[in-house]
């Protein structure tokens, strides 16, 4: 393989660090960096994988990917790994593992993944010099690896080899250590590589045997994480650049050599064999000179030194370790050290109990969800107030007049809006919807037990003062709090403004943390953060809920599937196949996750990536759907329609292309937002057309009809026909 070629690579990540591992590969070198749920998509040339291998904190493994292959059925899975010329890769005499994950209607079992894939090596290596590798289950010279998703795998060869959170240094182990990966995101994504840089200390007053000590002490001694490794998964594989790895293996060495060892990490545990062990640990990492750490109850807690820094810990939950009732006292006395001794500290806490968390009696400015193994945790940081702080002037926003008044109709709506999703089993709805034109924000609640709350303000036109909007924009950021009882954490907000073009993809964050909602007893993927749109729009309810009832072994195809909610509903409704077409990558690895999230990732459940107006001028006029979805933007890109779809001009072509693909007695459901928008009767004469638009209208929308369309379209001869 040529060093200045460029690979596609991918590198898992624990549950709640693919971000942060994209962010490390960027700095890195890694290009068109693509993170996902638990894994980031990234390409370069062979360094940059040896690269991550070895400098990589928070990546789990590194795969080179070698080709993606039909997964349809388990025959042709197995020709298309034989056709792959093995010899590339294993050199005769190498010894050879097979690993696999994933799954489809065909391929349900890991298991016989890895018998596939190991029996198409051995096939084609025997036909090929008359030999088979030998099996090597631990530590294999080469480790190939299959993962199946919907109808495609995807082969590669595992660089990592092993699971690189196995840095090599654990001697001793507390009750319920954190991966060392896991330990590495958190200080990442709490900010200890800034502290750092600004000469700034860390402290974990609960130790326990010390991996956030020895994570950040090997960040502070710039020391690739795996340099004392032995064993990787390339270094027995045929494409395998020596001489390059070893020049890397030297540059890693000088950069360690070249740091002057500083005391700036310190740790405190009250149980002396959490001491002990956190010493051990540290000693064995090589990073004992960096680390202090010292027997201390938390009562006797207090900075190790005068200049701001960074407190982190992991205190316990009572999941792993049993608890013994002192848990609310412990976060209690934590929060009031803090408080007292730590002002202009910045602080990082991991917890799985929400309840024990507000012992704390401080309020995060962040949170980001991780995970402790299976345990869904947050990472909760704080901006420490200083005594030293000069006062700030405080406006109680929340008591001024108009406040009063958007209060007040809050509480109205939530009375009379939440009573009315509680008996109808809806925990996502539209609360307020510019109800008081002064106050032009949309509030959406989504979840019952702990909501989040998703703000969204209208835009001001430029004739309404800036400084007023913003002084309305406080009350209410005051005010919804309050009247619902939610935690600035779970409080989500943006200003929509009307969008260009080319934005309709744009990524607005990337902070790659999800959700995961339900609604109509299925689940489904959200990002409050990242886009425009959090990922499902709540007006579509009652569309999504007729979709199911008509999709019972119907073959469905869903154009602008977004991110596959209808698709889901439909497979739901006992559809015999979904189909999905749309332009962005993003939304289609977030479609099928939602597809994933609710068991339908079989192969009838297809996702293409296509500008659709494309893909139906290309289709051959063969009626193959029963039902079709389409729910355009108002505005898209498109090379075949003078480089904009414009959905009140094109619909009609779009929907008389749809019909060519649309058997006898199927049907169409036709949607948009664009409040304008007025169906082509006379141009559809011979179709029949019923509006639906009242008819799946949520009580929760219904303030503004005015942006919600949805039209049944059958062919004439079938108007009488009712599913």
């Amino acid at each position: 393989m040529a060093l200045s070629a460029s690979y596609e690579w991918l590198a898992s990540a624990p549950i709640g660090a693919a971000s942060v591992l994209a962010e490390e590969l960027g700095v890195l070198g890694a290009r068109e960096v693509r993170a996902r749920s638990v894994d980031v998509r990234f390409s370069g040339p062979l360094e940059l994988g040896y690269r991550a291998c070895l400098w990589s904190r928070t990546a789990t493994r590194v795969l080179l990917s070698l080709a993606t292959v039909e997964a349809g059925s388990a025959q042709g899975l197995l020709e298309a790994l034989t056709r792959i010329d093995w010899s590339v890769h294993l050199a005769p005499g190498a010894t050879l593992a097979c690993s696999s994950s994933g799954g489809n209607a065909v391929i349900r079992h890991t298991i016989y993944g890895a018998q596939l894939l190991k029996d198409a090596v051995c096939d084609r290596l025997r036909a090929a010099t008359g030999e088979r590798p030998t099996i090597r289950p631990e530590r294999p010279d080469v480790l190939l690896h299959l993962h199946v998703e919907g109808e495609r795998a995807f082969v590669s060869v595992d660089f990592s080899g092993e699971s690189l959170h196995r840095r090599g240094y654990r001697r001793a182990a507390g009750a319920a250590p954190l991966k060392e990966n896991v330990a590495a995101a958190i200080l990442w994504r709490a900010g200890w590589p800034a502290v750092l840089a600004q000469g700034g200390t860390l402290l974990d007053p609960m130790c326990g045997s010390g991996t956030f000590l020895t994570e950040a002490a090997l960040m502070a001694g710039d020391i690739a994480p795996a340099l004392g490794r032995e064993y990787f998964g390339f270094l027995g594989w045929r494409g395998h650049d020596r001489a390059l790895w070893e020049r890397l293996l030297v540059e890693a060495r000088a950069r360690a050599a070249a740091r002057v060892p500083r005391r700036c990490i310190y740790g405190a545990d009250r149980d002396p064999g959490a001491v002990r062990a956190a010493l051990e640990n540290t000693a064995a990492a090589g990073v004992a000179a960096w680390v202090h750490v010292e027997r201390r109850d938390l009562a006797e807690l207090a900075p190790p030194r005068a200049s701001p820094g960074l407190l982190v810990c992991n205190p316990p939950y009572g999941e792993r370790i049993g608890a013994d009732g002192d848990l609310k006292a412990l976060y209690g006395e934590l929060g009031r050290v803090l408080r007292e001794r730590f002002g202009g500290w910045k602080a990082a806490i991991l917890s799985a109990a929400p309840a024990l968390a507000r012992e704390l009696g401080l309020q995060a400015q962040r949170t980001h969800p991780f995970f402790n193994g299976a345990i869904e945790c947050r990472l909760l940081r704080f901006d420490l107030a200083s005594a030293d702080d000069p006062p700030r002037p405080r406006v109680d926003w929340a008591a001024r007049p108009g406040a009063q008044m958007f209060a007040n109709r809050v509480r109205k709506n939530l009375e009379r809006l939440g009573s009315w999703a509680a008996r109808e089993g809806i925990d996502c709805y539209r609360l307020y919807d510019a109800d008081m034109p002064e106050y032009a924000f949309a509030i959406d609640v989504y979840g019952r037990i702990e909501p989040h709350v998703h703000l969204q303000e209208y835009a001001p036109p430029h004739e309404v003062s800036q400084e007023g909007a913003r002084e309305r924009r406080r009350e209410v950021l005051a005010v919804v709090p309050q009247v619902l009882g939610v935690p600035l954490d779970r409080m989500h907000s943006r200003v929509r403004r009307p969008r260009r073009v080319h934005d309709q993809y744009e990524r607005l964050a990337s902070s790659a943390e999800r959700h995961v909602i339900e609604e109509g007893g299925l689940k489904f993927w959200i990002n409050f953060r990242d886009y425009l749109d959090t990922g499902i729009f709540l007006d579509h309810r009652l569309v999504r809920a007729r979709l199911r009832e008509w999709a019972q072994g119907a073959d469905f195809l869903n154009l602008f599937c977004y991110t596959a909610t209808a698709s889901v509903y439909a497979a739901a409704g006992g559809a015999r196949s979904t189909l999905g077409i749309d332009l962005s990558n993003t939304y289609l690895e977030w479609a099928r996750d939602n597809l994933t999230l609710n068991g339908f990732a079989g192969p009838e459940h297809r996702l293409e990536r296509a500008d659709c107006l494309a893909w139906l001028e290309a289709q051959p006029r063969e009626p193959r759907f029963d039902l079709i979805y389409i729910d355009p933007p108002t505005f898209s890109n498109s090379k075949r329609m003078r480089g904009v779809l414009d959905v009140q001009r094109d619909h009609v072509k779009v929907l008389q292309q749809a019909f060519a693909l649309l058997r006898p007695e199927g049907q169409i459901l036709f949607s948009t937002h664009y409040e304008r928008f007025k169906l082509d009767r006379a141009a559809l004469a011979d179709r029949h057309i019923e509006d639906l638009s009242a008819a799946t209208l949520p009580k929760d929308f219904a303030r503004n009809p005015r942006m919600h369309h949805c039209y049944r379209l059958t062919a004439a001869q079938s108007k009488s026909r009712s599913r």
